[in-house]
């Protein structure tokens, strides 16, 4: 061997891919050389602006009929607006609230810092937040803090089938 050990991408990864190919994607993840557990720690990493980063925020449902995820993809630089996602994600007789890691990975199927928009073990309520579509092209979490992928807002929009809205608060985070 010449020294440099091929290691195989996590599972996580491989899923995210996988589901890229099935849409027609074209662009694989791209492995990071150090996490990029935050939305600033990504755009440090890629050199793009924070609002660039399509960040996946985690909800828990409650209601009568159980616990159900609720995804919110938003702009790196904005910060989402609990109750715009109540009024749009929560029927009568349901409540919207944080969903801690062990949540997150048993509904995701990805760990906290590494969540991707898609390719979920079950499918979530999905929310886009317009702001994403001020840039031509976002990158997101592909399953693991070391993996992301280039996608246009657009495109992501139509892989989700998910709804675009106003789902943050009115002034992007500092």
């Amino acid at each position: 061997m010449c020294g440099a050990e091929v290691t195989p991408l996590p599972d996580t990864v491989l899923r995210v891919a996988q589901a890229l190919q099935a849409h027609g994607h074209t662009t694989a993840p791209t492995w990071l050389q150090s996490a990029a557990r935050t939305a600033q720690e990504a755009a440090d990493a890629l050199g793009v602006a924070l609002g660039q980063i399509a960040k996946s925020v985690v909800f828990r449902r409650s209601g009568p009929d159980g616990d159900t995820a609720v995804l919110v993809v938003t702009a790196g630089d904005h910060r989402v607006d609990e109750a715009k996602v109540t009024a749009l994600a929560c029927p009568v007789g349901t409540r919207l609230g944080r969903a801690d890691a062990e949540f997150v990975k048993a509904r995701t199927g990805f760990a906290i810092g590494g969540v991707s928009p898609l390719a979920h073990l079950t499918p979530p309520v999905t929310l886009i937040d317009q702001s994403l579509f001020r840039f031509d092209t976002v990158w997101a979490a592909a399953g693991h803090p070391h993996s992301v992928f280039p996608i246009s807002p657009d495109a992501l929009a139509l892989y989700l089938a998910a709804p675009v809205a106003d789902v943050t608060v009115q002034a992007p985070v500092p």
